[in-house]
């Protein structure tokens, strides 16, 4: 195959996101699955996708490049990028590709990639080898034997995992929305329900935009925006839900509403999981993303657990999980990582934990976080399209860098003073700088270090 006229640009630094028939074209989805199986030396490749109107073709397209690699495809059809990874450890595969943009805008597409035992595949781990050789098309010869068989049958076993995270006679009855966004979480949560149902479990469910729809006739799923969020909210008002949960395009994030219809930040979440897990086995560590940390960190040292800083992306939080042997990993952007469920992500995992400890403590959901994010306020992440990120986070650094107590550059710049800190980082997927400010126990610090951190940023 010749080699191409121009890099590949949709690789990046965790995975692989870009724009349709740009360079994201079915073709060179087609060098992706040819190269996946090559660098990584595949005889079995589990292959699923999302709702959106492009994955089926991109996915068929992978699908024809791991065939001529000789690769035997363990096609899941429509699923939630979680339901991959469980199958390549289930199924025992060599690695596994998703189809999908996530929360991404409607022109673009990508994939997520994986290697034998779910184990994350990013720049230093194969990614940059994937990239290289479908660049140049330098492919050995065609291999007979390759095709393609139907693996869907393989989510009874995942509910069966996922299920195995709760307790079900510890689970009491509550009324929960959930929002798929006309995403792919629809179907794999029926699934879940059903299996709820069969246990006894008394939860009652209304469904929210619950039909795949990858025309989004909604708007792309993305709960974490604020101007997605008032839909959702009010209808857990108007059902009298005792909390609502909210799904991405597939559902490998999920995010809270209290019966109030008030949306929890993620890093709260993080809390409520580490405290979970330090429950379940006291001592054991809890990995964190650098951006909001106060409150993890105090969680975890009141439960008498190890905290671990780890680079955000859910490829080095995997591999921090599996460096230290944490239990859990969290990430404010609603990543939520589980040793027990191959160190990856899930979707569904945290709102069976959630609505279990609800259970177990007799409170809502409002009750379990009103006080920590009163400890610990935070900004929420505030995005600015700079010139020069490395120029704009230097300024910061000057002008803050001297006075305060405590820096770290485990991800971009984080500045520690006596009672608020900062995180300023550049984005690895958007021309972005990303700022995150907290305080202990006073909003108003918050409103006004980030008014000055921002004045310095726009300077």
């Amino acid at each position: 195959m010749e080699p191409l006229p121009k890099p590949l640009n949709f690789f990046k630094a965790y995975d692989i996101r870009g724009r349709l028939d740009d360079d994201l074209t079915e073709a060179n989805a087609q060098r992706v699955g040819r190269a996946f199986a090559e660098v990584l030396e595949a005889r079995r490749v589990v292959l699923g996708r999302d709702v959106r109107p492009s994955s089926a073709g991109l996915a068929r397209a992978v699908a024809a490049g791991l065939v001529a690699a000789g690769v035997e495809v363990l096609d899941l059809g429509l699923c939630g990028t979680e339901e991959v990874y469980f199958a390549v450890s289930h199924l025992g595969a060599d690695g596994g590709i998703c189809v999908t943009a996530s929360h991404n805008p409607m022109d673009y597409n990508g994939m997520k990639l994986v290697k034998a035992g779910s184990a994350p595949v990013g720049a230093e781990t194969g990614l940059a080898e994937i990239k290289a050789l479908a660049e140049s098309g330098a492919f050995g010869s065609e291999v007979a034997g390759g095709r393609v068989v139907d693996a869907a049958d393989t989510r009874g076993a995942y509910v069966d995992c996922i299920l195995s995270f709760v307790s079900a006679t510890a689970l009491k009855p509550l009324k929960i929305l959930v929002n798929a966004g006309n995403g792919a979480a629809g179907p794999t949560f029926d699934r879940l329900a059903e299996a709820l149902a069969a246990k006894g479990v008394p939860w009652e469910f209304v469904r929210m935009r619950h039909a795949p729809d990858g025309r989004f006739p909604n708007g792309i799923p993305n709960p974490m925006l604020p101007k997605n969020q008032p839909p959702t909210a009010q209808m857990v008002r108007d059902v009298g839900a005792d909390l609502a949960v909210a799904w991405d395009g597939d559902f490998d994030r999920c995010f809270f509403f209290d019966h109030e219809g008030t949306f929890i930040p993620g890093e709260y979440v993080v809390g409520l999981l580490a405290e979970v897990f330090l429950e379940k086995e006291p001592g054991t560590t809890i990995v964190h993303d650098p951006r909001v940390v106060w409150n993890t960190q105090d969680v975890v040292a009141r439960a008498g657990g190890r905290a671990v800083m780890s680079t955000c992306g859910h490829t080095n939080i995997k591999q921090k999980l599996r460096d230290e042997g944490a239990i859990y990993g969290g990430e404010m952007s609603a990543h939520h990582y589980f040793r027990d469920f191959f160190y990856c992500d899930s979707g569904m995992i945290p709102w069976l934990l959630v609505c279990e400890l609800l259970g177990r403590r007799e409170y809502t959901l409002k009750d379990l976080v009103t006080e920590r994010m009163a400890a610990f306020p935070s900004s929420g992440e505030v995005n600015f399209r700079v010139k020069d990120t490395a120029a704009a986070i230097a300024r910061v650094d000057e002008v803050f860098g001297g006075k305060a107590k405590a820096r770290d550059e485990t991800d971009g710049l984080s500045l520690s003073f006596e009672d608020w800190r900062l995180n300023l980082r550049a984005s690895n997927t958007e021309p972005l700088l990303r700022l995150n400010v907290e305080a202990m126990g006073s909003a108003e610090r918050v409103n006004a270090a980030l008014r000055w951190v921002s004045e310095i940023i726009e300077a």
